[in-house]
């Protein structure tokens, strides 16, 4: 062995334990600037990916909110809710038929009067005149006619002396005609006087309510009806007529007999029973309706002619269709449409068919699934596709609508 072994093996070690800490170095480098690269990219980019995530977040939330709502099964009967306001079932303007002056009235507004009961009194003295005129006319009449035939007495016996000619008798039958017809124009006369001075009386025609009264003590008042307002008006308001216009998807489903449920806003705890009477029995071009006419008593006068009233039918359903809410379809020009909220919030146009009217629901006969659930009162600024956030209609407890409550999407 020589000497130069232990140096050259000396130098091998040497260069391989300076290889092995050139190594160690560049590995420390090389994780050093990949950790400073990291640094820097969290540095840079988490803001952004923050701010990306608020944007998304600000423009989700800018979504539409809609309120949901599904369809229901009909049950036995639907109800059919028609406006109509009361009147009277028997109501007229009472006007003078005389001239003359107000003596004076009996009844004011509110008064209730039976028939025949006496209302007003007109002073008409220039009737009085003319009357008193007339009957002492009928007295003279009478008087020429008694001697007329008196007259024609003594005539009659005349010819049958034949001591004058038939025809001067003819002349006397005549004149005494004429004195018995002239008689008879005398007492008509005055009996149209006396027919005009009963029209001093206002009495009422009919028993009912005196709902208003146009006149004073004094005032002057000219016979007809004219230009010139009524004396009186009255109403019998013991039965009230209701007039509904039923629309004619409907029309044949009304017939006289049937029963309505009536209310009105200012009677809330209280609805009242009517009956069909009698219908127009055909249909108004114009509007398409069924004018119907329904009675209901009012003996206790709680319900006034003239209310606005809502009136109620009670309508057999078909079990196939389905109900909702008459604001919830759009009427397009390609055809009634409802717009159903998918699972994924997302508005979806549904083309259906429509059945019956029934105010504030329609009968939807087919295109709609029950389950679906339905934007109440749609918007024209919602389309078919556009995503929207969904908020369930409480539930109201009805019979006729049952709302959906979809849980929201977490975004």
């Amino acid at each position: 062995m020589t000497t130069t072994q232990p140096i050259e093996t000396l130098k091998t070690t040497f260069r391989l334990s300076a290889n092995r800490i050139k190594h160690g170095l560049n590995g420390r480098v090389l994780f050093g600037t990949l950790a400073v690269l990291a640094a820097l990219f969290a540095v840079g980019f988490v803001p952004r990916w923050r701010a990306n995530a608020t944007l998304a977040s600000s423009v989700r939330d800018q979504r539409p909110t809609v309120t949901v709502i599904s369809s229901q099964k009909p049950g036995d009967s639907a109800d059919l809710v028609l406006p109509g306001s009361t009147q009277a079932i028997q109501e007229t303007a009472l006007y003078a038929r005389t001239n003359g002056y107000v003596r004076k009235w009996k009844v004011d507004i509110g008064a209730k009067v039976e028939a025949g009961q006496l209302l007003a009194e007109i002073e008409t003295p220039e009737v009085d005149q003319e009357l008193n005129q007339a009957r002492a006319n009928v007295t003279q009449a009478i008087a020429n006619a008694d001697f007329a035939r008196a007259t024609l007495t003594r005539w009659q016996q005349l010819v049958d002396q034949k001591v004058v000619s038939p025809q001067e008798f003819d002349e006397k039958k005549s004149a005494s005609d004429a004195r018995a017809a002239d008689l008879q124009v005398a007492k008509a006369n005055v009996k149209r006087l006396e027919e005009l001075q009963g029209f001093e009386k206002i009495v009422a025609p009919f028993p009912g309510v005196v709902t208003a009264r146009n006149i004073d003590n004094g005032n002057l008042v000219s016979a007809g009806s004219g230009q010139a307002a009524p004396l009186f008006r009255l109403a019998q308001t013991d039965t009230l007529r209701i007039y509904v216009t039923v629309p004619q998807t409907q029309s044949r489903l009304i017939a006289p007999g049937q029963s309505a449920t009536v209310s009105v806003r200012e009677i809330l705890d209280k609805t009242f029973n009517a009956k069909v009477v009698r219908t127009a029995g055909a249909i108004d071009p114009v509007s398409r309706t069924l004018l119907t006419e329904l009675q209901l008593p009012n003996d206790d006068g709680q319900l006034f002619p003239g209310m606005y009233a809502e009136v109620k039918f009670a309508l057999p359903q078909d079990g196939r269709t389905l109900l909702i809410p008459g604001n919830a379809v759009m009427i397009r020009s390609d055809g009634p449409k409802v717009l159903v909220v998918d699972a994924k919030q997302t508005i979806r146009a549904r083309a259906v068919k429509l059945g019956r009217d029934l105010g504030d629901k329609v009968e939807i006969v087919s295109g709609l699934n029950p389950t679906e659930s339905l934007v109440a009162n749609p918007t024209d600024a919602l389309r078919d596709g556009s995503e929207v956030r969904v908020q369930a209609q409480p539930s109201k407890g009805s019979d006729q609508q049952v709302n959906a409550k979809p849980t929201e999407k977490k975004s």
